[in-house]
């Protein structure tokens, strides 16, 4: 048998188990232990593999950072009345940013991980099982004795808009940057790194810290918004950040102004450029979506509609789109167009769905988006 089939066996072996040790690649194959290194070594320079670790190129994971709570949604069976008591049609889902965009990578296929937070009673047993189920590698998470896990508690109205939204998240203060160090040999394994703003101001600007020091030689870093009030999370400093997926009242936080007309919103997107931010796309609810189309302070800004739905509930949409914006970041490099299509694809379901993640979602309704016909192309703006 030739040194080249030899090789090709091994490769096999590694990537059904990429935790093998060389010398139980060496029994199998019956080649010595120098013989083993000296193929991975090989590989490894043909970048089929990536480091010691036996990693293979698709097999790293989209790491997801931040929330994972029992979310509660309370809709209203009538239009609400302040001060006195409403009916409503309650339930309880799984939620928080970055479990839901975990879960909806999930469905789309990819290998994914959250390091989150999770109390020990019985709504964090319940989200752990859940995540692993649903195919979310948990293993890294922090759990936290005599903690209740978080809560996120929506009222709908009855249209299933949000009238109003209570977090509980203390917990997330926990995921210092003394837990992220801990977790570095996980972290160096993603492909793609994706953060909520749920984490802690410190945490986040050492996630920055790490992609400047890195000069674009580490996974790509995404941070996505979690409300206005979270956004006091985000250091004034964007640079070494891929993407900041925000809407339209975070944005109106960051630049501390209101943004009442289209134009207002495009000023403060190219604000936000300057800040050192390479791509940024901002929903705007019905009003579709506005993105970078280039990189840098100097990228023309670029619009999508949105798709015409029937909205059962608003929760998750964003998540979704998010997830769909990384899927693509994963494949396809920086194409934030395609990004954006897809990304209002899976709004779309979630908002036509009562679950937070639609359980409609999966790879197939995007490849069946990218093989229909080709949407409206972007409208671009005039460059300042």
């Amino acid at each position: 048998m030739t040194d080249l089939s030899k090789k090709e066996q091994l490769y096999a072996l590694i990537r059904s188990n990429p935790f093998i040790s060389q010398q139980e690649l060496a029994t199998s194959l019956g080649l010595s232990r120098s013989a083993v290194a000296g193929h991975i070594a090989g590989l490894i320079r043909e970048r089929r593999l990536l480091g010691r670790a036996y990693v293979l190129p698709d097999s790293r994971p989209v790491l997801c950072l931040g929330a994972a709570n029992l979310d509660r949604k309370m809709r209203t069976l009538a239009t609400l009345q302040m001060g006195t008591s409403n009916p409503v049609r309650s339930t309880e889902v799984f939620g928080g940013v970055g479990r839901n965009i975990a879960e909806n990578l999930a469905r789309l296929g990819l290998p994914v991980a959250l390091l989150t937070a999770l109390g020990d009673d019985a709504a964090g047993h319940a989200l752990q099982t859940h995540a692993e189920e649903a195919g979310i590698d948990m293993r890294g998470s922090l759990h936290l004795a005599n903690t209740g896990s978080g809560t996120y508690t929506a009222v709908l109205d009855e249209q299933g808009e949000m009238l109003l939204a209570m977090a509980n998240m203390q917990l997330y203060e926990q995921l210092t940057p003394a837990f992220l160090h801990s977790r570095q040999p996980q972290r160096a394994q993603a492909a793609l790194t994706v953060c909520d703003l749920n984490l802690p101001h410190d945490s986040v600007a050492a996630l920055l810290d790490e992609a400047r020091q890195a000069d674009g030689h580490a996974a790509p870093l995404v941070i996505v918004g979690v409300s206005q009030p979270k956004m006091a999370h985000l250091p004034q400093d964007l640079a070494g950040l891929q993407l900041l997926i925000l809407n339209r009242g975070e944005l109106e936080t960051r630049v501390a102004r209101a943004l009442p007309t289209q134009a207002d919103v495009h000023l403060a997107c190219r604000e936000v450029l300057r800040q050192g931010v390479r791509q940024l796309i901002v929903t705007i609810g019905g009003g579709g979506v506005l993105f970078t189309d280039g990189e840098g302070a100097d990228a023309a800004i670029a619009h999508l509609p949105a798709l015409a739905v029937n909205p059962v509930d608003v929760t998750g949409a964003g998540d979704a789109f998010s997830a769909a914006v990384c899927w693509s970041l994963y494949h396809d490099s920086h194409d934030l167009k395609l990004a954006c299509r897809r990304g209002l694809k899976l709004a779309a379901m979630t908002l036509e769905s009562s679950a937070t993640v639609s359980p409609l979602i999966s790879a197939s309704v995007l490849v069946e988006l990218d093989n229909a016909a080709a949407a409206p192309s972007p409208i671009l703006y005039q460059q300042d």
